[in-house]
């Protein structure tokens, strides 16, 4: 193995959590860290980095000054040199150090500074790149002289800054985890004598002030990008504030990300502002002076109180809850965290708050991380913190929080309410993007249709192109710096399990409204359209922490040997496209695969069957599902299908539909940047009854195969092959049975048969059937529209169906039986009829003799193969097609491969 460089003899000067892991950095890389200078403890607590010298029994010092009157302190530097430093290296450095320091090592000195010099040079280069709208951050590492940040340039690296970066989000992505790397190579570069000294331009140099309280007020004089940059670039500290409503205002996490977003609501009026600010359901929305908007999400009071900007008029506060025994115990866990965490305060109470008892930004992260330990892994956000700056405040949001009763007065939901099947629905209707329910870009919307009697169930908002970019950029976030892929896979079942109780809960709500949207039959979508939805999630939650790669043996390097293994890594942003037939179940076919492999994911449901999609959306909020992880879009294929396909942050469409649309979107995914795709289309699945079956059984799995939710169903029995001496008989029994149908309102408890999913596809219907009477082919019954209000199609039956003809070869996915014969006994025959079509979803056999159906199973291509069953699906069971009817699986665990990339990692050693 290679030799490491030799180990030099380091002084580390600096403080905080970045000083912590570099000093633990150099440790491990094999260096001698023979002192640490850190600042002295404030309130009782030692700098972290100090606390972890101390720890290690390395020698630490704490001086209040290394300078008096503009000279060296001659006992600080005398303690200083006794160390016998090579190299000094000051991970963010907040103390003024002399030359007499800085010079002393053979080495000299080298400086982490998180900018890109000679670009903001001083105290707030983190805070000057945002405020100038840099579009290029990062850090350098120099070598220390007398200026300031003047230094030869040593090493940088640079990252892009997004729009919506704050100091904070900029540091944690980049410049903390990339800035310690640097520093490690930049010492190993000095220790194998490769470390280059470039002098700094002056071309391009900049320095503005430190960024105190007192300078960072916001001047409304300029365009809303300005302020913007302005806002984040002082996020957390300082604050940007203004001066309204007789109060100082400081506002934090602010956006430009307003497409879609109208100013109603309460007017904030500001004094100097181009126009009033508007308090909405998604925060204050502001100005700029050319007209454009940003929006703060949350605002600071004058007392120090942080409140989400939505409130800002007084929203009254919820009752205090009422603590059970255990949530009393968990509040005094809680509060031994505080006490260590706030040494210097005599006793913790209702009213000791965290920010003026002393503790600072790392404090935050250290209670964050505390409550995670005490609370079986409950994962809070910094910003929870800065919302309950109290103890008693903190404990009553952690406890809604642990019973999950939080989510809904958090995210406000813009309902529509139905009293209808005893129950009072409460369906959203707008877009689902980054956590919240929004409008669609304009404000665009469309009428969602109840089938039952073409009645305009709502309102829904229709998704345009800058919606789909907003949720594609919603989910990337979630997926590169959210809580999604940070927590562990066991936590991320943990969560899907908390979803599918929330959905078991909701059933009968989720059940009417796919009544009333897709026409579905109540007790039919209880068990299946929302059954088999909830046991889809319960199955994938547990396969989370069972994603596992493996070890394989390849040839050695001797002498040397080696090591390969395989890792199964999530994707990154998929784009789920479902069909109208089953919407929640569809959905929840791909999406829980989907999220157990750990992606994050765009869904766009069909146009007409919106609601329970949008219900579903109200639930991960609930279950605590990380914002940004699921987005939903009501819109239309041709627009919000084809972006998807289109986009280029997507890495991966799942899609259900019609042959016609997947080989498009095959092309647009190959086109784009060759995304992974999955397909379940069209099909025209054989069902082959044979003489020797249980006629019974056969009439009523045949009548299912055909009827089974109004016919809307992929695996539908496309054709039945019926053998010639049981044929007549076969159908007059089916004819009986059609006649005992029962044709109403879905939400009746007798009713079979319900309306067809939409108007265009009960015309399609009509057209189908009078194709097939054109052929020649017989109509027995049905073929017709049901004489009432609504788009009910009449359960039909045709025989004497040729093979040559539209309806033996075109899937009609309508409750339409179509009927051939074959000879007798001619099973070969019958297998190539069935056979010849390039569909192949599904297919079933009818026979008592097993040597038969293991022939005929064997024979027929397609994904499944029923015998002597119909429609006997599965959330263990892997589905999906064959030839034109797709490629790809959904259900089992073949389904997690379709949202799933394999890595392979070789080591030498």
């Amino acid at each position: 193995p290679p030799t490491r460089p030799a180990a030099m003899k380091i002084a580390v000067i600096g403080q905080s959590l970045f000083g912590q892991e570099v000093y633990c950095r150099l440790r491990e890389e094999g260096h001698e860290v023979v002192g640490v200078f850190t600042v002295p403890d404030k309130d009782g607590k030692a700098d972290p980095l100090g606390l972890q010298a101390e720890q290690d029994g390395v020698l630490v010092f704490k001086f209040p000054r290394w300078r008096a009157k503009g000279r060296a302190l001659p006992d600080v530097v005398a303690q200083y040199r006794a160390l016998g430093a090579e190299l000094n290296v000051l991970p963010f450095c907040s103390q003024f150090i002399p030359m007499e320091v800085i010079g002393a090592p053979r080495h000299g000195s080298i400086i982490y500074h998180p900018s890109l010099l000679p670009r903001h040079r001083g105290a707030s280069a983190i805070n000057w790149t945002l405020i100038h709208g840099d579009k290029k951050g990062g850090f350098t590492i120099f070598w220390a002289d007398d200026g300031l940040d003047t230094g030869d340039l040593l090493l940088q690296k640079e990252c892009e800054v997004l729009p919506d970066d704050t100091v904070s989000s900029l540091y944690n992505r980049f410049l903390f985890p990339e800035g310690v790397k640097g520093m490690v190579q930049a010492v190993k570069l000095i220790a194998e004598g490769k470390a280059p000294r470039l002098p700094q331009p002056e071309e391009g140099a900049t320095y503005e002030g430190i960024q105190r309280k007192e300078t960072a007020k916001i001047n409304w004089d300029q365009p809303a990008e300005a302020i913007h940059n302005w806002i984040r670039g002082n996020d957390k500290v300082p604050g940007a504030w203004t001066e309204a409503c007789g109060q100082k205002l400081t506002f934090f996490n602010s956006t430009l990300s307003t497409a879609g977003l109208e100013p109603e609501g309460e007017d904030l009026p500001i004094p100097g502002a181009h126009r009033p600010g508007v308090v909405t359901k998604a925060g204050l929305i502001l100005f700029g002076n050319d007209g454009r908007m940003l929006l703060v999400k949350n605002i600071q009071l004058e007392d120090g109180k942080m409140i989400p900007a939505a409130h800002f008029f007084g929203r009254a506060e919820s009752s205090a809850l009422e603590l059970t025994e255990e949530e009393l115990g968990t509040a005094e866990a809680v509060r031994g965290a505080w006490k260590r965490i706030l040494p210097s305060v005599p006793e913790v109470d209702e009213s000791t708050d965290f920010f003026k008892s002393g503790a600072a930004s790392v404090d935050v992260v250290r209670l964050v991380e505390e409550v995670k330990e005490l609370c079986d892994g409950l994962e809070l956000e910094n910003e929870d913190v800065y919302m309950a700056t109290t103890f008693g405040d903190f404990i009553q949001l952690l406890v809604r929080r642990l019973r999950g009763d939080d989510k809904e007065t958090e995210h406000a939901i813009d309902y529509v309410e139905k009293a209808v099947n005893k129950l009072t629905l409460r369906m959203p209707h707008q877009l689902f993007i980054g956590g919240a329910f929004v409008d669609a870009a304009g404000g665009r919307t469309y009428e969602t249709i109840n089938p039952t009697d073409g009645s305009v169930l709502c309102q829904v908002s229709l998704a345009q192109v800058s919606d789909v970019d907003k949720a594609v950029a919603a989910a990337k976030d979630a997926f590169e710096n959210g809580l999604w892929g940070k927590i562990s896979a066991r936590d991320r079942g943990r969560l899907l399990y908390r979803l599918a109780e929330l959905m078991e809960q909701h059933q009968e709500e989720l059940a009417t409204i796919e009544a009333l949207d897709a026409g579905a039959v109540y007790t039919l979508a209880l068990k299946t359209h929302v059954g088999m939805s909830i046991q889809t999630f319960r199955y994938f939650a547990g396969w989370c922490d069972k994603i596992q790669g493996s070890t394989i043996p390849i040839n050695q390097a001797r002498p040397n040997r080696n090591l390969t293994m395989t890792r199964r890594e999530p994707i990154g942003v998929c784009g789920i496209i479902i069909p109208w037939n089953y919407p929640l179940m569809m959905l929840s076919w791909k999406t829980a695969a989907c999220l157990a492999a750990g992606n994050t994911v765009v869904i766009k449901p069909a146009q007409v069957t919106p609601l329970t999609a949008l219900k579903f959306a109200e639930l991960t909020l609930k279950a605590g599902i990380p914002k940004g992880v699921v987005n939903i879009l009501p819109g239309s294929g041709s627009l919000v299908g084809q972006r998807l396909s289109d986009h280029p942050d997507v890495r991966k469409i799942g899609f259900t539909g019609s042959t016609e649309v997947g080989k498009h979107i095959m092309k647009s995914c190959a086109l784009s940047n060759v995304k992974k795709v999955s397909l379940e289309l069209g099909g025209k699945s054989p069902l082959l009854i044979f003489a020797d079956c249980d006629l019974g059984k056969a009439v009523q799995m045949g009548m299912s195969s055909v009827f089974f939710n109004k016919g809307e169903n992929c695996i539908a029995a496309g054709r039945l092959f019926v053998e010639d001496s049981i044929h007549d008989q076969f159908l007059q029994r089916v004819v009986e049975e059609v006649g005992k149908m029962k044709i109403g309102n879905p939400l009746d408890r007798d009713t079979n048969h319900g309306p067809q999913n939409h108007l265009a596809h009960l015309q399609k219907l009509l057209e189908y059937c009078r194709r097939g009477v054109e052929e020649g082919a017989t109509l027995v019954c049905g073929g017709k529209q049901a004489p009432r209000p609504g788009f009910f199609f009449e359960p039909t039956v045709f025989t004497d169906v040729q093979d040559h003809m539209f309806i033996a070869r075109e899937e009609s996915f309508g409750p339409i039986m179509v009927i051939s014969r074959f000879a007798d006994g001619d099973v070969d025959a019958v297998l190539t009829r069935a056979n010849a079509t390039e569909f192949g979803l599904a297919s079933g056999v009818f026979t008592r003799d097993i040597n038969k159906a293991l022939y005929v199973s064997d024979k027929l291509e397609a994904g499944t193969v029923f015998v002597n069953t119909y429609n006997k699906t599965d959330v263990a069971a892997p589905f999906g097609g064959f030839k034109q009817s797709g490629f790809g699986k959904d259900l089992g665990e073949a389904a997690l491969n379709e949202y799933l990339r394999v890595k392979t990692v070789t080591f030498e050693y």
